[in-house]
């Protein structure tokens, strides 16, 4: 029998947050959320076997009429001292830059090729989500063009994966900003994993925490509902020629996103798509002032 169970709603995004905090009230131990084309909100509730019924209840009193909400279903049990490893072989971004796992050895590859090991914890950013993997490669592209590059803002760094690869792919500096503290921790260690500590700079708080200053690019791989209110920031920390690299984006919010940036005069000159094993479609983007 399962110790755990997965329950799927489907609801206006108002109610979202209340559903969310009385889910959690009575027992609800994880949660994943997404919005929807049509401005609804997807939200996956994890909770104990033993409090699903409860759960239930409390999320469909908290969601009111109209949310389509599934019944709770049994989560398999794994053996997570080995499984969280799966998927999290070598990320080969291109001929000059790998990323990979440190329980991972490095496959063959030119003399020239760069490489980050990023320690899986409890930050996101390993090479494994579509999102990160897209945002590495126009980083990738990104450098390649615009030749040096001094420095990088990475806004919500989590892992420190792309300010990392940035600095092996020859930034000269960069700075990583994140909310969280524990992401900035993980970021920390895993520049010293890369022995690039000095030349990475991290500030736990918003991004008006960080001092305003010219940046040749910026990086950020944020949902869009994170990002756009951030723009105006960015781009008061983006040098006149510079560039931006943005994913953990829907292809769908394609129109909305680029209307934003035309409001704060960056037009988009490169995009990449790709869709995950749940069949989301993810959108990186570059743009430039």
């Amino acid at each position: 029998m399962s110790r755990f169970v997965r329950l799927e709603l489907v609801l206006a995004r108002e109610p979202a947050e209340r559903v969310v905090a009385e889910a959690w009230a009575v027992g609800a131990s994880g949660l994943e959320e997404r919005d929807l084309e049509d401005g609804r909100t997807r939200l996956i509730l994890y909770a104990p076997a033993l409090r699903a019924d409860v759960v239930l209840d409390a999320a469909r009193r908290a969601a009111g009429p109209g949310a389509g909400i599934g019944t709770p279903q049994p989560v398999p049990e794994r053996d997570w001292s080995e499984a969280w490893k799966r998927g999290l072989g070598p990320l080969r971004v291109s001929p000059r830059l790998l990323v990979r796992p440190p329980f991972a050895p490095a496959p063959p590859g030119p003399p020239e090729r760069r490489e980050v090991v990023i320690e899986p914890g409890r930050a996101f950013g390993t090479g494994a989500h579509a999102s990160t993997a897209l945002a590495l490669e126009l980083l990738d592209e990104a450098l390649a063009e615009a030749g040096l590059v001094r420095r990088v803002l990475d806004v919500g760094t989590g892992s420190g994966v792309l300010a990392l690869a940035a600095l092996r792919l020859g930034a000269e500096h960069a700075w990583g900003v994140d909310l969280d503290p524990v992401a900035v921790a993980e970021a920390r260690a895993n520049a010293r994993r890369n022995r690039l500590e000095s030349d990475l700079s991290l500030v736990a708080g918003p991004l008006e925490a960080l001092a305003v200053f010219a940046t040749d690019l910026v990086l950020a791989n944020l949902l869009r509902t994170e990002l756009l209110p951030l723009l105006p920031a960015i781009a008061s920390r983006t040098a006149a020629d510079g560039r931006l690299v943005l994913s953990g984006l829907l292809a769908a919010e394609r129109t909305s996103v680029e209307a934003a940036l035309a409001a704060q005069a960056f037009r988009v000159t490169a995009e990449r798509a790709r869709s995950d094993e749940r069949g989301e479609r993810w959108l990186a983007l570059t743009a430039r002032r």
